[in-house]
């Protein structure tokens, strides 16, 4: 299914509605990934499903199906958090819960900071304390250039070939993820999380290189922290031990991390 932003991107969207479902949760992938590799592959459409939950996953701008820009401009935050409230909109959704991975839980912070009411709990996934302090920096262009170079047997660091073997794999448009990546946005306003007023979940694999999800946690008010042993970036995200965090998390089985 897709949907035409007000920008005038059409962004293609998956909605798996049981006919007894009982909550809304939406899905937003990492960078060079998509709604099918993302979500659909490592389980989480049939956990849900089982669940009765409402699965709606979208292809971000730049990704998937969804409509592939070249200019960097179309893809500044602001942009991709306003998809995400445009697409509840769409679909006629009051609150939903919000679910982000990697690169996706950055655009899920900034949307969940943008329209607080529309979300009832938000999941940070793949991500670590190293939110909170990120700056602007070269690291754009860098996996840009990852992106962009004819020869991927030149690209030295495993992060950056990993990336560039992932989108190959997904038949990505590299162009689109080189202006993806190398769009002007400003940090994240880590100081706004103390604010929101939803539960947080921040889960990761315990050799996540974005750092503790536990400290993480503790900048919002209502934060927990999950870490997923033995798991890295990639593997904490079909992982069973996360499936079971974030649906404890929902459920409300968590421990208190405050009450500690």
């Amino acid at each position: 299914m897709d949907f035409t932003t007000t920008d005038g991107l059409t962004l293609s969207y998956d909605d798996n509605a049981p006919a007894d479902y009982e909550r809304a949760i939406l899905l937003v992938h990492g960078f060079a990934s998509n709604r099918e590799e993302g979500w659909r592959r490592t389980g989480w459409y049939a956990a849900l499903e089982r669940r009765r939950f409402r699965c709606i996953a979208l292809d971000q701008r730049g990704h998937g199906q969804s409509a592939k820009p070249h200019d960097s401009q179309a893809y500044l935050r602001e942009n991709l958090a306003r998809d995400v409230v445009e697409l509840i909109d769409h679909l006629g959704i009051n609150r939903v819960d919000l679910f982000g991975y990697s690169m996706g839980a950055r655009t899920a912070a900034a949307a969940a900071l943008a329209a607080p009411e529309r979300f009832s709990n938000l999941i940070l996934g793949g991500v670590g304390d190293k939110m909170l302090t990120e700056r602007p920096s070269a690291h754009g262009g860098v996996m840009a250039n990852a992106m962009l170079t004819e020869d991927p047997e030149t690209i030295t660091e495993p992060f950056l070939r990993s990336f560039r073997q992932f989108a190959d794999e997904q038949g990505e448009d590299r162009q689109a993820l080189a202006a993806f990546v190398q769009a002007e946005n400003p940090p994240l306003d880590t100081a706004g999380f103390a604010t929101l007023p939803m539960p947080v979940l921040a889960v990761a694999g315990q050799r996540e290189t974005n750092g503790d999800p536990e400290i993480l946690a503790r900048a919002f008010a209502h934060g927990h922290g999950v870490v997923i042993p033995g798991c890295d970036h990639f593997s904490a995200i079909p992982h069973a031990l996360t499936k079971a965090a974030v649906f404890d998390f929902i459920d409300g089985v968590l421990d208190d991390p405050w009450a500690r």
